[in-house]
């Protein structure tokens, strides 16, 4: 059954884009920098997560959180550093698509800050063991990293943070609110295989026994 499409009135050219929301400040103009200095640096050092885009070859793009302790991204140099690959669910969505585009986004958190770090530039996906030595977590080594040649970083203004409150735990539901990731997981797999109950443990172990 075929859907109709709901989206009747689009933007097709830059000149549409502007007439509406004009340009951008000579601060934000000037902004970007080709490079990682002290202060981005720091900012590095100082995030426990990122968040990496990556699209394939054919442009279909995947988003993938990655979590650590402070400090456990390596700056190499001003101009590259590797994002440890810590054990996950096997899929590789984002090393996949690095196997056919090399192209990625990357925007570095700290809890508390509404300002982001956004790095963009091209990445691949090495083996070197005096690189993965340095990024040992819990007495284990990570298999692969992910080495990022940087082009451009900027600082992304906090809007976004301000709007959603994200930081303001005032804001955040309480436990019994929140979706049930195992009742979401059961209902998406749809198999009678994997009850909540299966989901659940399989999801417990997981994150009990494979973080590192």
């Amino acid at each position: 059954m075929m859907m109709n499409n709901p989206f009747k009135e689009t933007i097709s050219t830059e000149d549409e884009l502007r007439d509406l929301l004009g340009y951008p400040s000579e601060v934000v103009k000037k902004k970007t920098i080709h490079h990682l200095d002290s202060h981005c640096r720091h900012f590095i050092s100082l995030s426990p997560l990122l968040f990496l885009s990556t699209s394939d070859d054919q442009g279909y793009c995947d988003v993938s959180p990655r979590g650590d302790a402070p400090g456990s991204v390596l700056v190499v140099d001003d101009k590259h550093f590797v994002i440890p690959e810590r054990p996950g669910n096997r899929r590789m969505d984002s090393l996949r698509n690095l196997l056919s585009n090399p192209r990625v986004g990357v925007i570095f958190m700290i809890p508390g800050l509404e300002e982001t770090l956004r790095v963009n530039g091209k990445a691949c996906i090495i083996k070197d063991e005096k690189l993965l030595s340095q990024m040992r977590a819990k007495d284990k080594q990570p298999l692969l990293g992910i080495g990022v040649e940087v082009e451009e970083c900027y600082i992304h203004c906090a809007k976004a943070f301000k709007r959603s409150k994200v930081w303001d735990h005032e804001t955040w539901l309480e436990a019994d609110a929140l979706p049930s990731i195992p009742a979401m997981l059961t209902a998406h797999v749809n198999s009678s295989e994997f009850t909540e109950e299966v989901i659940m443990k399989g999801l417990q172990e997981s994150y009990e026994k494979r973080l590192y």
